[in-house]
């Protein structure tokens, strides 16, 4: 019966890696990209470390499985949310079919403040409708 048992978890957690690793490939943005990636090689992850700490039934394997499905879900979001926010920060435009911006006018790109509120100086704020990340560093050395 235990066999089973880790036999579906493992099975359902490199269903959902594969799944990560597909979603990866075909989101069209580095955000959305980074969303699947996140919440479905978490969970994968997550699945697999289980049916290892079923499969060998030891106190210090499971401990150890249990520390690294602790570490993977408290490192992950993080690390994806920095990453998601140095990349809008450095302008990596966003989708094209994207329905809402919420950063859209708080950012200023000379003195690095994020704000609450949409600021009142466009000039300075990032600009996500340029193509070409070199022109706006360019533009930012000048």
């Amino acid at each position: 019966m235990t066999s089973i048992i880790i036999g579906i978890l493992v099975t359902l957690g490199t269903l959902f890696i594969l799944l990560s690793a597909i979603g990866l490939l075909r989101m069209p943005d580095t955000y959305l990209r980074i969303s699947v990636n996140t919440k479905a090689a978490t969970l994968g992850v997550g699945l697999v470390l289980v049916g290892t700490a079923i499969f060998f039934n030891d106190l210090s394997t499971t401990s150890r499985a249990l520390v690294i499905i602790l570490f993977v879900f408290l490192t992950a979001p993080v690390s994806a949310h920095l990453i998601g926010r140095a990349s809008y920060f450095m302008g990596v435009k966003l989708w094209d079919k994207s329905v809402m911006d919420d950063l859209r006018g708080k950012y200023q790109k000379h003195s690095y403040v994020l704000k609450s509120k949409t600021d009142d100086t466009p000039h300075d704020n990032i600009d996500h409708t340029k193509n070409d990340i070199h022109t706006r560093i360019d533009e930012d050395v000048k």
